[in-house]
C-alpha cells in the first residue's frame, strides 16, 4: 500500500458515498486508475464494508452504554458460546475481548434505561458471567473517527 492508496482510504473514511470520480480528482488519478486501486483494496480486505453514520438522537437511540464483563470461564467452547450469545443481541454495536481488569467490553446503543434493562436481562440470561459493570456515556466527544493512515 502506497501513499496514493492511503489517500484513497482517507477520502473513503470521510465519506463512503463519495463518487469514484471525486476520489480520483482528490488523489490525482484517472478514474480508471482509481477504480483499479479501489478494487484491489476491496479484494485485499482492507475495505471491509461501506457504512452510513446515523444520528442516534434523531432516531431516539440516545443511550450509549459501555458494558465491562469479567468471567471465570476461558475455554474455547465457552468463548464460542459467549460470542454467539452476545452477537445475537442487536443493541450491541461493538464487541471486544480486552486485556486488563475486564475480559470483554461491549458498546450498547438503545433508547432509554428501560430498554437497557431489557438488554441487560437478555445478556445475563443463559450464560454465567462473573461481573457486569455498566458505564453510561453522557456525551460523545469524538466518535467513529477515521483511522490515521499517515
Amino acid at each position: 500500500m502506497d501513499r496514493i492508496d492511503r489517500r484513497i482510504l482517507e477520502e473513503l473514511q470521510r465519506d463512503s458515498a463519495i463518487s469514484q470520480r471525486v476520489v480520483a480528482e482528490r488523489v490525482g488519478l484517472s478514474q480508471n486508475a482509481c477504480w483499479r486501486r479501489m478494487q484491489a483494496l476491496d479484494k485485499a480486505g482492507v475495505i471491509r464494508n461501506r457504512t452510513v453514520t446515523l444520528d442516534r438522537d434523531k432516531l431516539g437511540m440516545g443511550l450509549v452504554v459501555f458494558v465491562m464483563i469479567k468471567t471465570r470461564h476461558h475455554s474455547a467452547d465457552w468463548l464460542a458460546m459467549f460470542r454467539k450469545h452476545v452477537s445475537a443481541i442487536p443493541e450491541v454495536i461493538d464487541f471486544f475481548r480486552i486485556g486488563g481488569e475486564y475480559d470483554y467490553m461491549l458498546k450498547v446503543v438503545t433508547q432509554d434505561m428501560g430498554r437497557y434493562d431489557l438488554f441487560y436481562q437478555r445478556l445475563i440470561s443463559g450464560i454465567e458471567l462473573h461481573t457486569v459493570t455498566s458505564h453510561f456515556a453522557m456525551e460523545a466527544i469524538e466518535e467513529q473517527r477515521p483511522i490515521a493512515l499517515a
